[in-house]
């Protein structure tokens, strides 16, 4: 796998035309990017589209949740719009249903969201889970495998426990990444790129550190780059 293909680019941006323009400004260092909610209801799915037929690849973050059958229908839908990367919630009945929908397509991989980055100890404390985070994380994963899944996205804090117990079986696709100096933001549970492969992580995703940049393009060359000289 290539380096570039590693780096997942979050266009965690307001409009489509700013997505449009970034993309253009990140160029060739840019090779897969991330449509989340603030961009889908407002021509994200199009944008989706426009990726794929660019050659890029991209990883739709719906984050899907709901009764089985409901995911089902939803995630057949998606695969129209020829997608990578599928978020779903870890539970089996949902995960269930995201592969019984996703079917024999060649393309789009379906991923359970295990703990997301922004939470902590005392995050699931105060939502009434006691279980230890990496437990817990574990437990979801366990869930993916089981359920037939193609990867969990996970912090990198536990990319190494996941690997440990599931080997290749399961893609860890990464957030909650910034570079050496970079603000963590709302994230709580942050690693370095070098950090985070070195974990065992299969894909980073990285928003801010690169779209807000004064050259978008130089900071994803360079996490590249990072990425590219870890072991």
């Amino acid at each position: 796998m290539n380096a570039e293909d590693r780096l997942i680019i979050a266009l965690d941006l307001p409009t489509v035309a700013q997505a449009r323009q970034t993309i253009q400004a990140i160029g060739p260092a840019g090779a897969f990017y991330k449509i989340g909610y603030q961009l889908m209801p407002i021509g994200g799915l199009e944008l989706a589209k426009e990726l794929s037929a660019m050659g890029k690849k991209t990883f739709l973050d719906f984050k899907f949740h709901d009764i089985g059958a409901t995911v089902e229908r939803g995630v057949k839908s998606v695969c129209q719009l020829g997608g990578d990367f599928l978020t779903v919630h870890a539970e089996p009945d949902v995960l269930k249903g995201a592969v019984e929908g996703r079917g024999d397509d060649p393309r789009l991989k379906i991923l359970a969201v295990t703990v997301l980055t922004s939470l902590n100890q005392e995050s699931l404390k105060k939502a009434g889970i006691e279980m230890d985070i990496e437990a817990l994380v574990l437990k979801r994963a366990e869930f993916a495998a089981e359920a037939g899944a193609d990867g969990v996205v996970a912090s990198a804090k536990e990319a190494s426990a996941i690997k440990a117990r599931f080997g290749d079986a399961l893609k860890i696709v990464t957030p909650g990444i910034r570079p050496p100096g970079a603000a963590a933001n709302d994230q709580k549970r942050v690693v370095t790129p070098a950090d985070a492969i070195n974990a065992g992580a299969d894909h980073l995703v990285v928003g801010r550190p690169i779209i807000a940049a004064d050259d978008p393009a130089n900071a994803a060359s360079q996490i590249v780059q990072e990425i590219a000289g870890s072991p």
